[in-house]
């Protein structure tokens, strides 16, 4: 299959590279152009725009970072549909790899079929090894007929495909994701700080508690990146807080009860006022133990 794909950033590059060793051709677009050429090596084509993509791709796959960026690639000018009058070329298919809110992913989805184009809300979990990998645990919401017909290209990088309802279900699945992993990364790092602060060797943490009901592939992941110093970034920590203030706005819309996804949220916001925006994730232990300062993001 021709696609296309805009945003190749940490999570996207690898997902490309699956891409193009399944076989697929892939066209690139990014606003920072460097980084789609960087795939040029690897077969990737890049192209000026996203409208240059429906000459050529049946499928594009967006990895933006938030919901104005899905908006203005998809819609904007320059964009895949800026005008309704206007034809989709060869596209079929938008697939959503971003995490948005919800209601804005219906929306996009009711814009996108009056050109006659699918979409399919499909975040991912699974972070840059899973990407890395081909591992990633994909929650697609859309019509059954368009993840049918799609679920063979995203299984170039994942491992799981999970059809969640109709279009706005799989990003409210990735915000149940993102409730838990958040709130547990928030209680690692106060069970370091602990650890720390009490003299005993919170490096451990894992080998100790491995086995039991606090072992975890986060514990694991997490409690190194605490404790060390020059682990590769995972991502930062403004990312958490973008996902957990739509979380703590879809329990606003829902009624849901969320006290825990609150204190997380003010951690967030704490961090931020201490300068940890672009700080990597693991930074939540320097909002709980300022001295240990390993994450402090430069000013």
């Amino acid at each position: 299959m021709e696609l296309g794909f805009c945003g190749p950033g940490l999570m996207g590059a690898p997902m490309i590279r699956h891409l193009l060793r399944a076989g697929h051709d892939v066209w690139v677009w990014n606003r920072t152009r460097a980084k789609a050429q960087a795939l040029a090596a690897d077969g990737a084509r890049v192209v000026d725009a996203p409208s240059d993509l429906l000459a050529h791709a049946q499928a594009v796959f967006l990895c933006v970072s938030d919901t104005n960026a899905v908006e203005e690639v998809v819609f904007g000018p320059g964009g895949l549909l800026p005008d309704p009058d206007a034809g989709a070329g060869r596209l079929r298919w938008i697939v959503d790899h971003s995490s948005i809110a919800p209601a804005a992913t219906r929306a996009f989805a009711a814009r996108a079929a009056q050109c006659g184009v699918g979409w399919v809300d499909a975040p991912v979990s699974g972070g840059v090894p899973g990407a890395q990998a081909g591992t990633l645990a994909v929650m697609a919401g859309g019509s059954a007929e368009d993840i049918i017909a799609l679920e063979p290209v995203i299984r170039a990088y994942a491992a799981r495909v999970t059809h969640m309802g109709e279009v706005g279900a799989g990003q409210t699945t990735k915000l149940c994701n993102q409730a838990i992993v958040c709130a547990t990364v928030a209680g690692i790092a106060e069970a370091v700080g602990l650890a720390l602060a009490a003299g005993i060797d919170a490096a451990r943490l894992p080998e100790a508690l491995g086995g039991g009901w606090a072992d975890s592939v986060l514990l694991r992941t997490f409690v190194p990146r605490m404790t060390e110093s020059g682990h590769a970034p995972l991502g930062s920590l403004k990312t958490f807080q973008k996902d957990i203030d739509t979380v703590a706005d879809a329990a606003r819309e829902t009624g849901a009860a969320m006290p825990v996804v609150g204190a997380v949220q003010q951690m967030l916001r704490l961090g931020a006022a201490m300068g940890l925006a672009d700080a990597d994730l693991a930074a939540f232990i320097d909002i709980v133990r300022p001295q240990a300062g390993m994450h402090r993001a430069k000013q």
